[in-house]
């Protein structure tokens, strides 16, 4: 990816008022170098403290990433104020209405649409390496029977990688993936095809341990999403087949979850992937991520509020209490979006396409009682709090998948936007650098030992360990004597 030119105009006139110098930084697509401040150094004032390390260069402090540019990228363009959307340049609207997961996986991953026999050789191949080893089958049966899927579908991942280690760089060379020839390039893509075929296998895997069933073959002759729904639901039966109407809407949901830019997932994916590591610890550092409410957790934080809630007219009761900060509003608003997601429309017409088949979830009135109260409440206008993608966990729950299944309905097609950024790093002009943020330290200068008779205790909620209520073996234990108990 090469570098663009600059104007003469295009730059940045800094003055640094602690030293009177001026410094001209260059403007590139409209982002300045970070690292273009380090040049701004000044003498350190009388008492302040060295680890200010004001001599070195001025840093950029931006906790939680809010106006940090990491990486040049082709894939994802997001215009949060307008609500857009598009991989590679095509609106999300129209690959949900005219494309399908697998060929927008294409897209994403290679960065133009697939010809006829190009997609059926990507399908092929992704449907071919949806077989897991026999090993798996005990892999998953060692987990408990009320383990998290998603605590199952993260370390799946991370166990792909002790089965191929031909994909590992500590094992191969470090230049695997960088190397960008021939050999390197279909090494990297028979991972990318893995892992995606094996994501829905892996989930489907963890679903059949929570029945207490056994696992099921990846079938022939399906789309990806139909296999998918088969090796989770079929039983026995003769020429199963799944619902036409929920593979589609799955397969649509899996479509515009595919990727959504630099996410907390993707972010953790490409830091890890930094490293250099084989893709399948890095997609399961995404997992493990994507694991948390704030992210791929808030579909199913969004149906336990509404279960919370209740019927509709618990709704001006449940809003006054988010204004008070009370309770927790889920799926409204977002990091990026400030007006309407783009997501969101899209689920709608999904969803009514699934309650023709399913029937009416019963927590829809409550969820359009909330939205309607939320559009209307200036509190929330004011906020930009608009409807977002995660409401689209009525239609898994319309759909009859447990709640706590649904963050893996969200890492399984997110896999594909991992894989795309993933691969544009390793691919990326200068090679990759290792991630490395700065920190600004604001913790005790220099301070010697103290022996610890002569300690004064520091005592604060933070500042102490917790003291643990024991029960059971360990509160009996505590309580009997034996020869090496601790006196303290």
């Amino acid at each position: 990816m090469g570098q663009p030119t600059t104007k003469s105009d295009d730059t940045l006139t800094v003055r640094d008022n602690r030293t009177g110098k001026t410094y001209t930084i260059p403007i590139l697509d409209n982002a300045v170098s970070a690292t273009a401040f380090k040049d701004m150094k000044a003498p350190s004032k009388p008492g302040e403290r060295k680890e200010n390390e004001t001599e070195k260069g001025l840093r950029i402090l931006d906790k939680g990433f809010l106006n940090t540019a990491v990486i040049r990228s082709r894939i994802t363009y997001i215009d949060g104020e307008a609500g857009v959307l598009r991989y590679r340049g095509y609106p999300i609207e129209q690959l949900a209405q005219k494309s399908s997961h697998l060929e927008s996986a294409y897209l994403l991953i290679y960065g133009s649409l697939p010809t006829r026999d190009q997609f059926k050789h990507f399908e092929s191949e992704i449907l071919r390496h949806g077989v897991m080893h026999s090993d798996a089958e005990e892999f998953f049966r060692s987990f408990r029977y009320d383990a998290h899927p998603m605590s199952m579908l993260t370390s799946a991942f991370a166990m792909l990688g002790s089965l191929y280690g031909e994909a590992n760089p500590s094992l191969q060379g470090q230049r695997l993936y960088t190397n960008g020839d021939k050999q390197s390039l279909a090494t990297m893509d028979r991972q990318i095809y893995r892992l995606i075929g094996k994501a829905t296998t892996l989930a489907a895997m963890a679903y059949r341990v929570r029945q207490g069933r056994e696992f099921v073959t990846p079938p022939t002759g399906l789309s990806y999403t139909g296999s998918f729904l088969y090796q989770m639901d079929h039983i026995g039966e003769e020429d199963y087949k799944p619902n036409p109407v929920l593979e589609k809407a799955l397969d649509v949901l899996f479509l515009i979850h595919a990727d959504h830019e630099l996410n907390a997932s993707c972010t953790t994916v490409l830091q890890t992937g930094s490293s250099l590591v084989d893709p399948y610890s890095a997609i399961a550092a995404g997992c493990a991520s994507l694991y948390g409410p704030l992210h791929g957790g808030a579909n199913e934080a969004v149906i336990r509020m509404l279960i919370s809630i209740g019927k509709p007219e618990n709704v001006p009761a449940f809003i006054e209490a988010v204004k008070k900060k009370e309770k927790t509003l889920s799926g409204f608003g977002h990091r990026v979006y400030k007006t309407s997601d783009p997501r969101s429309f899209i689920v709608r017409k999904t969803a009514d396409e699934v309650f023709k088949v399913t029937g009416r979830d019963e927590l829809l009135e409550t969820a359009m009682a909330l939205h309607d109260a939320a559009m209307k409440d200036e509190y929330f206008v004011k906020r930009k709090l608009a409807p977002n993608v995660d409401f689209c966990g009525l239609i898994y729950r319309a759909m009859g998948f447990p709640l706590d299944f649904f963050p893996v309905l969200f890492a399984v097609p997110r896999v594909v936007g991992w894989l795309a950024h993933w691969r544009q790093m390793m691919l990326q002009e200068g090679g990759v650098k290792i991630w490395r943020p700065r920190q600004v330290y604001i913790g005790s200068t220099k301070r010697d030992y103290v022996p610890v008779d002569e300690r004064v205790p520091v005592v604060g909620l933070r500042e102490t360990p917790s003291v643990v209520e024991h029960g059971g073996i360990t509160k009996r234990t505590m309580l009997a004597t034996f020869k090496g108990k601790s006196r303290l």
